[in-house]
């Protein structure tokens, strides 16, 4: 199914003053997502969602309360009580249970997430298991969910793939509200927090945008109008990692999902800024234990 343009643009709460900055689209350019809507309607009883490989969950609440619950071993909260309209989103496998009363039932609207690049996926490894938000909170969130449910409560012509494409507008619109308040939905650091900060946003995005050029400690601090030392420091709080490890990685993984779609380490390298196919297939073993040919053939 084809896949939406991804062409937001979000202002950080953190600079009120600072210009519109696009800090997503750089990322599901080279990272989609697609959405696929399997359920609309009541809820009712008890629904068990399974914990499969690469499947993400995006879960709509209109209306009623449920109870939410999960495993020991998942590391989340045992049991969750709702009781109001709530967006509930699962970044990656979580076997996870909804408990619904029977006479009063729930509105509800799921759908599965396919993340290009699944675990790797930098939105994926940089987003909590479960975040859980009220709609109310989601500014402009109400529009797209008017037309989300106005699809799925009818059955039209082309219902079905224009509920998924909603759905991945829904979930583009919590990614925004999620990199402008992560420390409200426990983001301590990682790629959001630093997206969060205005003047790091700036050089990540160039990161993101142009990964093949030649970037510089000076050079990725100029882009984010920061000293050296105060750029890396800060890039450091913020990620967790430093600004030549984030760069390195981004490239790698870039260079794994090239790798999954069949393109040859001699393009990608080109691509991505390697000396060489040689160089790049060294940087891809230190990183993830096996050569690029070894790697692909493990995952097909």
């Amino acid at each position: 199914m084809p896949s939406i343009k991804h062409v937001l643009t979000s202002t950080p709460d953190l600079d009120p003053q600072a210009p519109g900055v696009d800090r997503l689209s750089a990322l599901l350019d080279r990272f989609r997502v697609r959405a696929a809507l399997f359920h609309s309607g009541a809820l009712c009883g008890t629904n068990k969602f399974e914990a499969i490989p690469g499947r993400a969950f995006l879960h709509v609440l209109r209306r009623g309360s449920m109870e939410v619950r999960h495993p020991s071993r998942s590391g989340l909260q045992r049991k969750i009580d709702i009781s109001e309209p709530t967006l509930l989103l699962y970044s990656r496998p979580v076997e996870h249970v909804f408990i619904n009363p029977p006479r009063e039932g729930s509105d509800f609207s799921c759908a599965t997430l396919d993340f290009d690049g699944g675990d790797r996926n930098p939105l994926v490894a940089a987003l909590p298991a479960l975040v859980r938000v009220p709609l109310r909170q989601i500014e402009g969130l109400q529009p797209a969910l008017d037309l989300l449910f106005a699809e799925t409560d009818r059955v039209r012509c082309g219902s079905r793939l224009l509920a998924d494409r909603l759905f991945e507008v829904v979930l583009i619109q919590l990614l925004r509200w999620l990199i402008d308040h992560p420390r409200e939905v426990g983001i301590a650091s990682g790629l959001i927090v630093g997206l969060a900060d205005p003047r790091l946003a700036k050089a990540l995005i160039a990161l993101h945008r142009s990964p093949s050029e030649a970037w510089s400690l000076p050079r990725m601090a100029a882009e984010a109008g920061m000293s050296r030392s105060a750029f890396a420091a800060s890039f450091k709080e913020a990620t967790g990692t430093t600004p030549a490890e984030y760069l390195s990685d981004w490239r790698l993984t870039l260079a794994m999902s090239q790798i999954r779609s069949g393109v040859s380490v001699k393009l990608i390298a080109a691509d991505l800024g390697y000396a060489s196919a040689s160089s790049l297939s060294k940087a891809f073993k230190q990183r993830f234990g096996a050569s690029p040919r070894d790697w692909s053939s493990s995952v097909r």
